[in-house]
């Protein structure tokens, strides 16, 4: 199950570059754009694929370019689509939350316990889309294993709040004057499921680079029990 949408993102081209791995491991993909329509219709799927930008849009932080489209373009999930959420991960299935997903559900916070991390408004940030950017492994996990450093064009995240302790996998400096590493990548089991939370994947170049793709194959593999 694939929710997938929002502003300032190309969301069609990188659900279709998503579905092509869900595709090359074997998976039946079903997309959704509404965010209630995705979650109940979770029961029976093996795995949830959060490639979207959905949130109320009426948080404190939140820029007023934002603001002014709340009543078209915000977001919040009704409680029979929370409830049927939190029976797909106790039920083992699995979550892979890609790039901006820590910024949807600002409401939710059972959201941002699953995904270990949320965006909040004022605080958390990335900088402009710019030169490539050197991506570390540095972790150890099924997921990683093996993979060597890559190099892409992507946004690099920086100063979420984290709910939980996370390991990081992959790991990049902001291109700032202070160079800071953020982790960008980790997987973790909650409410009875796998998570992936992979940061990256702003464009479809970011899914162009062969390692980056290996990594999201792999996080599929593992979060959907494929």
């Amino acid at each position: 199950m694939v929710l997938s949408g929002g502003l300032t993102h190309d969301f069609p081209a990188t659900t279709a570059c998503l579905t092509a791995e869900l595709d090359a491991v074997g998976l039946t993909v079903e997309v959704h754009t509404d965010v209630d329509d995705a979650l109940l219709a979770l029961e029976g799927s093996a795995l949830l694929v959060v490639n979207a930008l959905r949130w109320t849009m009426t948080n404190a932080g939140v820029p007023e370019r934002y603001r002014m489209q709340a009543g078209t373009e915000g977001a919040s999930p009704s409680s029979g689509a929370r409830a049927a959420f939190d029976a797909h991960l106790a039920a083992g299935g699995g979550l892979l939350a890609m790039h901006t997903a820590p910024i949807c559900f600002d409401d939710w916070p059972e959201w941002a316990d699953a995904l270990g991390a949320r965006w909040v408004w004022g605080h958390s940030q990335h900088p402009p889309l710019g030169p490539p950017v050197d991506v570390e492994v540095c972790g150890e996990h099924e997921i990683v294993d093996g993979v060597d450093g890559f190099t892409l064009v992507d946004e690099v995240y920086g100063d979420l709040e984290f709910t939980a302790a996370v390991t990081p996998l992959v790991q990049a400096a902001q291109p700032t004057d202070d160079h800071r590493v953020m982790p960008l990548l980790w997987a973790r089991e909650h409410g009875g499921g796998r998570v992936v939370v992979d940061l990256l994947g702003h464009h479809p170049p970011s899914y162009a680079v062969e390692e980056h793709t290996e990594i999201v194959r792999r996080a599929i593999r593992w979060t959907g029990r494929a």
